[in-house]
């Protein structure tokens, strides 16, 4: 239940990130605006790509690097507002949706290694 509102969630995010990047007309950073779409749209396409993981090693990887992707969304979402390319309300709107969606990734990412800890000895 929780990897399907977190691929519902990834992928409206997605489309808020390519509807931001669109409205962005003056002033134009195309290397900040390229790295925030491709951060922000990388991130559903790995929790996607997650589905059909080879293993729950594999999983939690690609969990992983949506996470990470996730953080470097905040990071320019947080320098595209500092610069006076998006106003507060379209930042403040864009980084509560990503910051759920780590809190999401984290979740899913402990509950999968709590699992496969289960039933495993841990070396001394």
């Amino acid at each position: 239940m929780q990897e399907n509102k977190l691929i519902d969630l990834s992928f409206d995010f997605a489309k808020m990130i390519v509807d931001l990047v669109d409205s962005i007309k003056f002033p134009k950073s195309s290397y900040m605006v390229d790295q925030l779409a491709r951060a922000g749209t990388s991130i559903g396409a790995n929790i996607y790509e997650a589905q059909y993981a080879h293993s729950k090693a594999d999983f939690i990887a690609k969990l992983e690097i949506a996470l990470k992707e996730a953080n470097e969304t905040s990071y320019w979402l947080k320098l595209i507002f500092a610069t006076n390319r998006i106003d507060e309300a379209v930042y403040k709107d864009a980084e509560k949706t990503c910051g759920n969606i780590r809190r999401l990734l984290i979740a899913s990412c402990n509950t999968v290694k709590k699992k496969q800890g289960k039933g495993t000895e841990k070396p001394e």
